[in-house]
């Protein structure tokens, strides 16, 4: 069975998508989302009466080159005010196990794999494997021990990954581990995704900030550059 990711685009001017991507997706079903922010004022209906036919064409063209790298992409079209809303809502009617946040990208040759406290892959390497191209060199399985976890048992994590990814097939030269110790969860991950090309995680637990500052992923993706696939632990 071929896992399915979500792509969100911003409308009425999405950010181009890079071909690098567009190729890496190629080998899954694409659900292309194109979210229409509307001012807090304006009815979704009346957004969609008057806009509607344009954006659609607009989210036809960019799904056009998924389909010519050969992926099986199928669109929708959201109006309203809450993105992070759209993508959820989008994402679970849709069996998404994925999610793109994209970024511009002329080549991945570093991948970082931020971990959580539990030495788990599912389907980490899937994804993983997607966004490794010839250039790609190296792998890196990080994670930050804080509060009262101890630096062993971070050790521990990445190192367990780290052996399933090889028995999965993966170049054990190709794949590194990095544990640190930090307070700072997200910062200690932000400050080193700016060493990287992409990123592969597991979907956070909603916070409060989130809405504030936005989530992880999404902070990545905006202060690093960095593309983002967040992985559906839920399934």
């Amino acid at each position: 069975m071929v896992d399915t990711i979500l792509v969100p685009i911003e409308l009425p001017d999405p950010e181009p998508l890079s071909p690098v991507l567009v190729d890496d997706l190629s080998s899954l079903e694409v659900v292309l989302l194109g979210h229409y922010g509307l001012p807090e004022q304006t009815p979704a209906a009346s957004a969609r009466d008057q806009f509607g036919a344009d954006a659609q064409a607009t989210l036809d063209e960019v799904a056009e080159r998924f389909a010519e790298a050969g992926a099986a992409v199928r669109t929708r079209l959201v109006f309203g005010k809450d993105r992070a809303a759209a993508i959820q809502e989008v994402a679970a009617e849709e069996d998404c196990v994925a999610e793109l946040d994209p970024a511009p990208t002329d080549g991945i040759e570093r991948i970082l794999v931020p971990l959580p406290d539990v030495a788990e892959v599912d389907r980490l390497p899937t994804f993983i494997r997607i966004l490794c191209e010839d250039s790609t060199g190296q792998i890196t399985l990080f994670h930050v021990v804080e509060g009262e976890e101890r630096r062993e048992q971070g050790e521990a994590v990445v190192t367990e990954t780290r052996e399933q990814l090889i028995a999965d097939g993966f170049d054990p030269d190709e794949v590194d581990t990095r544990v640190v110790e930090g307070e700072e969860h997200d910062e200690e991950i932000l400050r080193v995704a700016a060493e990287y090309d992409a990123v592969v995680m597991y979907e956070a637990e909603s916070r409060l900030g989130d809405r504030l500052f936005g989530t992880l992923p999404d902070r990545i993706a905006n202060q690093t550059g960095d593309p983002v696939i967040v992985v559906n632990r839920d399934y």
